[in-house]
């Protein structure tokens, strides 16, 4: 079972995460990118929710892949995209609200928080069987963030960003990445601490007494 059809409170976390846009006045049409087998034969609970403003459409084989997926199913008219990852169930209307509103100056927008942790770059273990790995240096957190999602971008910009990725076989890791390669300014707005990615079963029982 994929992660996000994970239940937090007896409901899947991909609903969680969809809700906040669903609702959001200024969201117009929203996009689920899924495996292909998943697109083909949703679950009931998804299958109920299809129809209209929401589409479910197969992914490809990277995730700038199915990002563009998703970009080719909205109507044309759409001026501006979010990138959302289903794994973080916990985003709410005021970080989706500051996303929008630096995307529409013409920017990428990126939610993010100020690094808290001290930063330890290890050295490269000396065989795959090596598991004590010592200090290379201690990394400069000043200007470091954690981005998160929603990603917000003008979708001509990030079409293009995309594009030029997959032409030239960048390796991206996120949407906000391509677009910084392609010159066009990236802002960082102020994220959630309670936006955090669901990875563990740590983060699943988390994100469950958080809801």
């Amino acid at each position: 079972m994929p992660k996000q059809f994970r239940e937090l409170g007896g409901t899947p976390m991909l609903l969680h995460a969809l809700r906040p846009f669903l609702a959001h006045p200024d969201v117009a049409h929203t996009v689920i990118v899924l495996p292909r087998d998943l697109a083909a034969k949703p679950p009931g609970w998804l299958a109920a929710h299809l129809g209209g403003t929401l589409t479910v459409v197969p992914g490809g084989e990277e995730r700038s892949d199915s990002v563009a997926q998703g970009l080719v199913a909205l109507p044309a008219a759409l001026g501006i995209v979010l990138v959302h990852d289903a794994a973080r169930p916990l985003v709410d209307r005021s970080l989706i609200d500051r996303v929008l509103a630096a995307a529409r100056v013409g920017e990428g927008a990126v939610p993010a928080l100020p690094l808290r942790d001290t930063l330890k770059e290890a050295r490269p273990a000396a065989s795959a069987e090596e598991h004590d790995l010592r200090v290379a240096r201690t990394l400069p957190r000043d200007r470091l963030w954690g981005a998160q999602t929603p990603q917000g971008f003008p979708r001509a910009v990030l079409e293009e960003a995309l594009a030029r990725a997959r032409r030239e076989g960048l390796q991206v890791t996120d949407d906000a990445m391509a677009v910084e390669l392609l010159g066009v300014p990236v802002r960082l707005v102020a994220g959630s601490a309670r936006n955090f990615k669901v990875t563990t079963e740590e983060d699943l029982h988390l994100a469950e007494r958080l809801l």
